[in-house]
């Protein structure tokens, strides 16, 4: 067993090989992390980690995962509240010294910028000795030989899922339909008839294989237009809107909430990716998928879930794709 940092809602453990995030399950802890309930992140799909202010007297250690490397992150592809982010493990303000001394424990096992002198931190190019048990690595970062950064100088995205996906659950009640997944190769919708569009109806309940899937879209039920969508292989034409979409199920007025539809998505997409096609990217790079994603950004940006910076960086991004 290593060492143990405890915080609000969650602990850290930390490993030889991973840090093991453990969330607890009281009445306050956010919904989300008692479903997930507990972590194993290998330190090779860690990008860096950070400690800021938080608020009301406390300090946020806050572990960034690489792209790519978490299928539980793709799927929600920034639209968390800080709140849920499993990554981040608030402390009270009185233990900020023991939070910075466990950063730079965390970080010493992360890859050195390139060009650093030693690992990236306060003692970079100082003597360490890490934690309990570490010499049993290869070296910063996994196993020897690995590089995960990319030829720009930034953490390259992981190859392929680093980190399990949620255990479940497996099904939930979206507002027109229920989704299940028998956690290996089938999803399927069943609709509700007070929910459903005609469109759904006529084209009756569905049966998606997960080797006929490329990705998942899932937008969060905390916005307008909250829904999960199954992307299909051969890119066929689908309609614009997901409550006319056989593909899709809604969410809205306390259905396909966070705790439920995330996990489950990530479920899909980490099967789809280790199906026996080569792995793609989550959803198409098509203009008009890029543009649908840029006017999602937007709602977010406007209903204030997304900073002025966020907003840039990450339209700037999808423009890139094209």
């Amino acid at each position: 067993m290593g060492d143990v940092l405890a915080g609000i809602h969650a602990a850290w453990e930390f490993e030889s090989d991973a840090l093991v995030i453990r969330f607890e399950r009281g009445i306050r802890t956010p919904k989300l992390y008692q479903v997930l309930r507990e972590r194993r992140v290998p330190y090779e799909a860690l990008a860096s980690v950070t400690l800021t202010p938080g608020k009301r007297g406390t300090v946020v250690l806050h572990a960034v995962p690489r792209a790519g490397a978490d299928p539980l992150m793709e799927a929600a592809a920034g639209q968390l509240k800080e709140s849920s982010d499993p990554y981040r493990l608030v402390l009270p303000a009185d233990r900020e010294t023991l939070a910075e001394y466990y950063r730079d424990e965390l970080r010493a096992l992360l890859p050195p910028e390139p060009g650093a002198a030693g690992a990236a931190g306060d003692g970079a190019g100082a003597p360490y000795d890490g934690l309990d048990g570490l010499d049993a690595l290869d070296g910063p970062g996994g196993p020897e030989g690995s590089d995960p950064y990319g030829a720009d100088g930034t953490v390259a995205p992981a190859e392929r899922f680093l980190v399990a996906p949620p255990s479940g659950p497996l099904s939930f009640k979206a507002y027109d339909g229920k989704a299940s997944f028998d956690g290996r190769s089938e999803v399927s919708f069943r609709w509700f008839w007070t929910g459903a569009s005609s469109e759904k109806w006529k084209a009756g309940d569905q049966t998606f294989s997960v080797q006929d899937l490329c990705g998942i879209e899932w937008r969060s039920p905390d916005v307008f237009d909250g829904h999960l969508r199954l992307l299909a292989r051969d890119g066929g034409p689908r309609p614009t809107q997901p409550d006319h979409d056989p593909a899709s199920v809604v969410f809205g007025l306390g259905y396909g909430l966070v705790h439920e539809s995330l996990p489950f998505a990530a479920a899909v997409l980490a099967a789809i990716r280790s199906s026996d096609r080569a792995p793609v990217p989550v959803g198409s790079r098509t203009p008009g998928v890029v543009a649908e994603r840029i006017r999602h950004l937007g709602e977010l940006h406007r209903a204030g879930l997304v900073t002025d910076e966020e907003f840039s960086t990450k339209k700037a991004e999808l423009l890139a794709e094209l």
